[in-house]
């Protein structure tokens, strides 16, 4: 089966070499159209939708966003191409949107049309949560995106109470009693969440601060939290969990 794409993409070099790999390691694809700005990327789309959309973050004269708003019937499968940096994957990380990295590999590029075939489209308020959290990288995002098994969970990032680690999955307690489970391991989680809050006080356990009720010492040492539960704190965290609780309280 032929599928159709347009790349846009603002580098020239960046453009010809992206063509230049799917051409060569994917023969399935006709490539229609190429755009290097926000205005040929929405002529171009206003004449024909591709099945897939390559769509570089950064253009010259605006953004990959502002295309999408130009054209908000888009049906293609969007493939996000973006240049190596932390925030930029946080920020993907927080919509659960897939990307590609620039420098990427072969197997980078070929995982990504894979996913694409295959996924639904993100739809309006994880392209907001995407768009606010490049916009703003240390602000801390009011929302992140939950990937379960079988759908896409938008919550507020004030309403997780905790994280909990399943093997190589991780359970994320709601404040309003919903358990959601992802299938992704609690140190992703981890180093996605602790600039905003969140402290790892345990192998297993991922806490939100502001539900912290008090940090009983016996039995261990334990934390209570405001919604009744206890959680255990490992013994090298301990110091770490006394000292920003200290703070917290000054």
């Amino acid at each position: 089966m032929t599928l159709t794409a347009i790349i846009v993409e603002d580098m020239l070099d960046a453009l010809t070499l992206l063509k230049r790999d799917i051409e060569a390691q994917h023969p399935e694809i006709k490539i229609i159209g190429m755009a290097q700005s926000v205005v040929e990327a929405s002529k171009a789309l206003r004449k024909q939708q591709p099945d897939i959309l390559f769509l570089d973050i950064m253009l010259g004269d605006g953004t990959g966003f502002d295309v999408l708003e130009i054209v908000p019937d888009l049906t293609s499968k969007i493939i996000f191409v973006t240049a190596s940096d932390e925030f930029a994957i946080k920020a993907f990380k927080f919509a659960a949107i897939d990307y590609v990295l620039k420098p990427y590999s072969n197997s980078d590029l070929n995982q990504a049309i894979e996913r694409a075939k295959q996924q639904i489209n993100p739809n309006k308020e994880r392209l907001k949560i995407l768009r606010e959290t490049l916009a703003a990288p240390e602000k801390k995002p009011d929302k992140i995106s939950l990937h379960t098994l079988d759908k896409i969970i938008i919550v507020n990032l004030d309403d997780i109470i905790r994280c909990e680690s399943d093997s190589n999955n991780t359970m994320f307690h709601i404040k309003d009693g919903r358990k959601i489970f992802v299938t992704k391991t609690l140190k992703y989680f981890s180093d996605m969440l602790k600039s905003f809050g969140f402290l790892r006080i345990h192998q297993s356990h991922l806490v939100n601060l502001q539900y912290i009720s008090e940090f009983i010492k016996s039995d261990g040492g334990y934390l209570m939290l405001k919604n009744g539960e206890n959680v255990p704190v490992s013994v090298r965290k301990k110091s770490e969990v006394i000292e920003i609780l200290d703070q917290m309280h000054r």
